[in-house]
């Protein structure tokens, strides 16, 4: 059997760590931003919306790839919320949070952190693997948006087409720790047209979503599965419910991408906006605004770790 690899690299002169495996999937993450996943390649073709790119990432919070939304997934309804008895009120002038359109706090605090530290990296026959933590009360600007003293951990595992990402909060000895983490991998099939792309999502309760993109409490029924061309059809969804090991997927041009839900991510948010080649299937600890609504938060108790893990495979059709 091949071996898989670990190498240090560089992309757009940031220091960056790319896995490789026998099957033609390389996966990089840049430590000094936000650990974020900024490729994903199958036989030479990249297969992340790449978007602004790194430095945008990096300078203005701009999502691209494969990035890490905490403490909380998508936005807030505003600037205040109350979770495991604190109220916190965030400053809409601090650099660590980031706002939508509509002006409201997006995507969590400080996504773009410079301060993560890789604890292990290996390779061998079998896979390779990287992992680094982040010590999230060791910033002041952090902890004042999110008062809950914590370390991240994050376990990035590649084996064969199989990338698998495991994050972790361990929570201080202060109290317990709200837990609404999402990530946001933005996909895309190269040289396909949008219109052919195959998308695959399956069965959930569909969340009604108001004008700003923020759940109204009402669910529905989705139907039991959607399986067919996205063609024109944009989706900005909020999902629920979401059976374990749930899996999305999008196909075409003889290359399949899957995003399979780990049994701690039961929402989802499903996104594929007209104006970029992309589409996103995001899991989601809580769905967007739990911080504030209290919809299915759970906390992680003082002490104690909690984890959750998705994975992205990219294999020939």
């Amino acid at each position: 059997m091949a071996a898989h690899h670990i190498a240090d690299t560089e992309r757009d002169g940031i220091a960056t760590v790319t896995l490789s495996s026998p099957d033609g999937v390389e996966a990089t993450f840049a430590p000094g931003v936000g650990m974020v996943g900024c490729s994903l390649r199958h036989r030479g073709d990249e297969v992340l919306g790449q978007l602004g790119g790194l430095t945008a990432y990096r300078d203005r919070q701009s999502t691209f790839g494969i990035p890490l939304l905490h403490p909380w997934a998508n936005r807030l309804s505003g600037f205040t919320y109350t979770a495991a008895g604190r109220t916190v009120e965030l400053d809409p002038s601090s650099p660590a949070v980031h706002r939508d359109g509509n002006g409201l706090p997006m995507h969590g605090v400080d996504a773009s952190a410079r301060d993560w530290e890789v604890v292990h990296r290996d390779a061998g026959d079998v896979r390779a693997e990287l992992t680094a933590r982040l010590d999230y009360g060791a910033d002041p600007a952090r902890l004042a948006a999110f008062p809950f003293p914590h370390v991240l951990e994050l376990a990035i595992v590649l084996r064969g087409p199989e990338l698998a990402i495991t994050t972790t909060i361990e929570a201080g000895e202060e109290g317990p720790v709200p837990m609404s983490f999402g990530w946001h991998p933005y996909l895309t099939l190269p040289g396909v047209p949008r219109a052919d792309w195959r998308v695959t999502i399956p069965a959930a309760e569909h969340l009604e979503l108001d004008a700003r993109s923020l759940p109204t409490g009402a669910r529905a029924p989705a139907p039991a599965l959607i399986d067919e061309p996205l063609g024109d059809r944009t989706f900005d969804d909020g999902y629920a419910d979401e059976p374990m090991g749930a899996t999305f997927a999008v196909a075409g041009g003889g290359r399949r991408i899957q995003v399979r839900f780990g049994f701690v991510y039961r929402h989802a948010q499903v996104y594929a906006p007209a104006t970029a080649d992309v589409i996103c299937f995001e899991p989601m600890t809580a769905p967007a605004d739990a911080l504030v609504s209290g919809d299915a938060l759970e906390l992680v108790p003082a002490g104690e770790r909690r984890s959750a893990t998705f994975a992205i495979s990219v294999t020939d059709e």
